[in-house]
Protein backbone atom coordinates (compact mmCIF):
# COMPACT_ATOMS: atom_id res chain seq x y z
CA UNK A 1 0.00 0.00 0.00
CA UNK A 2 1.05 3.62 -0.48
CA UNK A 3 0.78 6.57 1.89
CA UNK A 4 -0.34 10.03 0.78
CA UNK A 5 2.45 12.12 2.29
CA UNK A 6 0.50 15.40 2.45
CA UNK A 7 -2.58 13.80 4.01
CA UNK A 8 -0.47 11.84 6.49
CA UNK A 9 1.46 14.90 7.68
CA UNK A 10 -1.75 16.89 8.03
CA UNK A 11 -3.46 14.18 10.10
CA UNK A 12 -0.42 13.46 12.24
CA UNK A 13 0.16 17.17 12.84
CA UNK A 14 -3.43 17.81 13.86
CA UNK A 15 -3.44 14.94 16.35
CA UNK A 16 -0.01 15.82 17.69
CA UNK A 17 -0.93 19.46 18.28
CA UNK A 18 -4.05 18.38 20.17
CA UNK A 19 -1.83 16.24 22.42
CA UNK A 20 0.63 18.96 23.30
CA UNK A 21 3.29 18.48 20.62
CA UNK A 22 5.03 21.28 18.75
CA UNK A 23 5.86 20.80 15.09
CA UNK A 24 9.17 21.66 13.49
CA UNK A 25 10.07 21.46 9.81
CA UNK A 26 13.66 20.28 9.28
CA UNK A 27 13.66 20.73 5.53
CA UNK A 28 11.76 20.25 2.31
CA UNK A 29 11.70 17.48 -0.29
CA UNK A 30 9.95 17.11 -3.62
CA UNK A 31 7.25 15.04 -1.91
CA UNK A 32 6.72 17.23 1.15
CA UNK A 33 8.41 18.50 4.29
CA UNK A 34 10.54 16.50 6.69
CA UNK A 35 8.71 17.07 9.95
CA UNK A 36 9.38 16.31 13.61
CA UNK A 37 7.09 16.77 16.59
CA UNK A 38 8.30 17.43 20.12
CA UNK A 39 6.50 17.10 23.44
CA UNK A 40 8.31 18.98 26.23
CA UNK A 41 9.20 17.63 29.64
CA UNK A 42 11.86 17.60 32.34
CA UNK A 43 13.41 14.14 31.99
CA UNK A 44 15.43 12.90 29.01
CA UNK A 45 13.14 12.27 26.06
CA UNK A 46 12.13 9.09 24.34
CA UNK A 47 12.46 9.18 20.55
CA UNK A 48 10.55 7.26 17.88
CA UNK A 49 11.17 7.28 14.14
CA UNK A 50 9.53 5.58 11.18
CA UNK A 51 9.28 5.91 7.42
CA UNK A 52 13.03 5.58 6.85
CA UNK A 53 12.30 3.24 3.94
CA UNK A 54 9.40 4.22 1.72
CA UNK A 55 8.28 0.66 1.03
CA UNK A 56 7.68 -0.04 4.74
CA UNK A 57 4.32 1.62 5.46
CA UNK A 58 3.46 -0.17 8.72
CA UNK A 59 5.88 1.99 10.70
CA UNK A 60 4.36 5.38 9.87
CA UNK A 61 0.86 3.95 10.26
CA UNK A 62 1.77 2.49 13.66
CA UNK A 63 3.26 5.83 14.77
CA UNK A 64 -0.04 7.48 13.86
CA UNK A 65 -2.00 4.81 15.71
CA UNK A 66 0.17 5.14 18.82
CA UNK A 67 -0.41 8.87 18.76
CA UNK A 68 -4.14 8.38 18.30
CA UNK A 69 -4.28 5.98 21.28
CA UNK A 70 -2.42 8.37 23.59
CA UNK A 71 0.74 6.29 23.99
CA UNK A 72 2.91 9.43 23.70
CA UNK A 73 0.96 11.43 26.30
CA UNK A 74 3.37 10.83 29.19
CA UNK A 75 6.72 12.60 29.47
CA UNK A 76 8.86 14.22 26.78
CA UNK A 77 8.87 12.68 23.31
CA UNK A 78 10.41 13.34 19.91
CA UNK A 79 8.52 11.88 16.95
CA UNK A 80 9.79 11.65 13.38
CA UNK A 81 7.24 9.38 11.70
CA UNK A 82 8.06 10.02 8.02
CA UNK A 83 11.82 10.32 7.57
CA UNK A 84 11.83 9.67 3.82
CA UNK A 85 8.98 11.63 2.18
CA UNK A 86 10.10 10.99 -1.41
CA UNK A 87 10.55 7.28 -0.80
CA UNK A 88 7.19 7.01 0.94
CA UNK A 89 5.47 8.86 -1.90
CA UNK A 90 7.04 6.55 -4.49
CA UNK A 91 6.81 3.36 -2.41
CA UNK A 92 10.55 2.78 -2.71
CA UNK A 93 13.12 1.82 -0.10
CA UNK A 94 15.50 4.59 -1.15
CA UNK A 95 14.89 8.32 -1.48
CA UNK A 96 14.42 10.07 -4.83
CA UNK A 97 18.20 10.04 -5.40
CA UNK A 98 18.31 6.26 -5.02
CA UNK A 99 20.11 6.37 -1.67
CA UNK A 100 19.26 4.27 1.37
CA UNK A 101 18.93 6.87 4.12
CA UNK A 102 19.59 4.29 6.80
CA UNK A 103 23.15 3.84 5.56
CA UNK A 104 23.95 7.56 5.40
CA UNK A 105 24.45 8.74 8.98
CA UNK A 106 28.24 8.74 8.64
CA UNK A 107 28.69 10.27 5.17
CA UNK A 108 25.49 12.41 5.20
CA UNK A 109 25.26 12.61 1.44
CA UNK A 110 21.51 13.20 1.50
CA UNK A 111 19.80 16.40 2.54
CA UNK A 112 17.28 14.39 4.59
CA UNK A 113 19.93 12.74 6.77
CA UNK A 114 22.04 15.88 6.96
CA UNK A 115 19.26 18.00 8.48
CA UNK A 116 17.96 15.14 10.59
CA UNK A 117 21.37 14.33 12.11
CA UNK A 118 22.06 18.01 12.77
CA UNK A 119 18.71 18.29 14.54
CA UNK A 120 19.47 15.26 16.72
CA UNK A 121 22.90 16.66 17.53
CA UNK A 122 21.29 19.90 18.71
CA UNK A 123 19.37 18.02 21.42
CA UNK A 124 20.37 16.05 24.51
CA UNK A 125 20.72 12.34 23.87
CA UNK A 126 17.40 10.47 24.22
CA UNK A 127 17.08 7.81 26.89
CA UNK A 128 15.28 5.38 24.56
CA UNK A 129 15.12 5.08 20.77
CA UNK A 130 12.41 3.08 19.00
CA UNK A 131 12.69 2.57 15.24
CA UNK A 132 9.88 1.01 13.18
CA UNK A 133 10.88 -0.96 10.08
CA UNK A 134 9.77 -3.89 7.93
CA UNK A 135 11.48 -6.79 6.14
CA UNK A 136 10.10 -8.36 2.97
CA UNK A 137 12.28 -11.46 3.44
CA UNK A 138 11.03 -12.40 6.92
CA UNK A 139 8.07 -14.56 7.86
CA UNK A 140 7.98 -13.48 11.51
CA UNK A 141 8.74 -10.53 13.76
CA UNK A 142 12.24 -9.69 14.94
CA UNK A 143 14.14 -6.80 16.45
CA UNK A 144 17.62 -5.39 16.95
CA UNK A 145 18.61 -4.31 20.45
CA UNK A 146 21.56 -1.99 21.05
CA UNK A 147 22.10 -1.77 24.77
CA UNK A 148 24.76 0.25 26.57
CA UNK A 149 23.25 -0.44 29.99
CA UNK A 150 21.79 -3.31 31.99
CA UNK A 151 21.08 -6.59 30.22
CA UNK A 152 17.33 -7.40 30.44
CA UNK A 153 16.42 -10.67 28.72
CA UNK A 154 13.01 -10.40 30.38
CA UNK A 155 12.36 -7.22 28.41
CA UNK A 156 13.23 -8.92 25.12
CA UNK A 157 10.89 -11.79 26.03
CA UNK A 158 8.10 -9.34 26.85
CA UNK A 159 8.47 -7.61 23.48
CA UNK A 160 8.27 -10.89 21.59
CA UNK A 161 5.34 -12.07 23.71
CA UNK A 162 3.44 -8.82 23.03
CA UNK A 163 3.65 -9.44 19.27
CA UNK A 164 2.70 -13.12 19.44
CA UNK A 165 -1.03 -12.57 18.74
CA UNK A 166 0.00 -11.41 15.26
CA UNK A 167 3.39 -12.93 14.46
CA UNK A 168 5.74 -15.56 15.83
CA UNK A 169 9.42 -14.70 16.17
CA UNK A 170 11.33 -14.93 12.92
CA UNK A 171 12.42 -18.61 12.83
CA UNK A 172 15.80 -18.22 11.13
CA UNK A 173 18.97 -18.54 13.20
CA UNK A 174 20.74 -16.07 10.90
CA UNK A 175 18.67 -12.94 10.22
CA UNK A 176 19.84 -10.44 7.63
CA UNK A 177 23.35 -11.75 8.10
CA UNK A 178 23.24 -11.46 11.89
CA UNK A 179 23.47 -14.19 14.50
CA UNK A 180 20.59 -14.21 16.95
CA UNK A 181 20.74 -14.27 20.73
CA UNK A 182 17.31 -15.89 20.82
CA UNK A 183 14.45 -16.41 18.35
CA UNK A 184 13.63 -13.03 16.81
CA UNK A 185 16.23 -11.18 18.91
CA UNK A 186 19.45 -9.69 17.54
CA UNK A 187 21.65 -8.25 20.28
CA UNK A 188 23.74 -5.89 18.19
CA UNK A 189 26.97 -4.19 19.17
CA UNK A 190 27.12 -0.39 18.94
CA UNK A 191 29.11 -0.68 15.71
CA UNK A 192 28.00 -0.48 12.10
CA UNK A 193 28.17 -3.64 10.01
CA UNK A 194 30.11 -1.59 7.46
CA UNK A 195 32.22 1.26 8.91
CA UNK A 196 30.99 3.97 6.51
CA UNK A 197 27.33 2.87 6.41
CA UNK A 198 25.94 4.05 9.71
CA UNK A 199 22.21 3.52 10.30
CA UNK A 200 20.28 5.83 12.56
CA UNK A 201 20.52 3.44 15.53
CA UNK A 202 24.32 3.32 15.34
CA UNK A 203 24.51 7.10 15.03
CA UNK A 204 22.44 7.46 18.21
CA UNK A 205 24.43 4.80 20.07
CA UNK A 206 27.64 6.64 19.20
CA UNK A 207 26.08 9.77 20.67
CA UNK A 208 25.41 7.86 23.90
CA UNK A 209 21.79 6.73 23.58
CA UNK A 210 21.74 3.91 26.15
CA UNK A 211 19.06 1.72 24.58
CA UNK A 212 17.46 1.27 21.17
CA UNK A 213 15.09 -1.20 19.58
CA UNK A 214 14.64 -1.52 15.83
CA UNK A 215 11.47 -3.48 15.13
CA UNK A 216 10.97 -5.44 11.90
CA UNK A 217 7.59 -6.78 10.80
CA UNK A 218 7.16 -9.15 7.82
CA UNK A 219 6.07 -6.82 5.03
CA UNK A 220 4.56 -9.57 2.84
CA UNK A 221 1.84 -10.23 5.42
CA UNK A 222 -1.33 -8.36 6.42
CA UNK A 223 -0.84 -4.61 6.89
CA UNK A 224 -3.28 -4.40 9.79
CA UNK A 225 -1.41 -7.12 11.68
CA UNK A 226 1.91 -5.41 10.99
CA UNK A 227 0.63 -2.12 12.40
CA UNK A 228 -0.77 -3.77 15.52
CA UNK A 229 2.46 -5.69 16.04
CA UNK A 230 4.47 -2.46 15.98
CA UNK A 231 2.04 -0.83 18.39
CA UNK A 232 2.27 -3.77 20.79
CA UNK A 233 6.07 -3.90 20.62
CA UNK A 234 6.40 -0.19 21.38
CA UNK A 235 4.03 -0.48 24.33
CA UNK A 236 5.97 -3.48 25.68
CA UNK A 237 9.25 -1.57 25.62
CA UNK A 238 7.65 1.39 27.36
CA UNK A 239 6.48 -0.86 30.22
CA UNK A 240 10.16 -1.14 31.16
CA UNK A 241 10.75 2.61 30.87
CA UNK A 242 8.43 4.19 33.41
Amino acid sequence: MSIDVGAYIAEFGSLAEARGFTARCLGSTAAGPLMVWLRPGESPARYLSAGMHGDEPAGPLAALELLRRGEFDSGPWWLCPLLNPTGVAAGTRDNAEGIDLNRDYWNRRTSEVRVHAEWLESLPCPRLFLSLHEDWESSGFYFYEINLGDDRPDRAAAILDSVSPWFPPEPESLIDGHDIRGPGWIYHAAEADLPADWPEAIFLAKRGCPLSFTYETPSALDIGARVEAHVAAVKAALEFDR
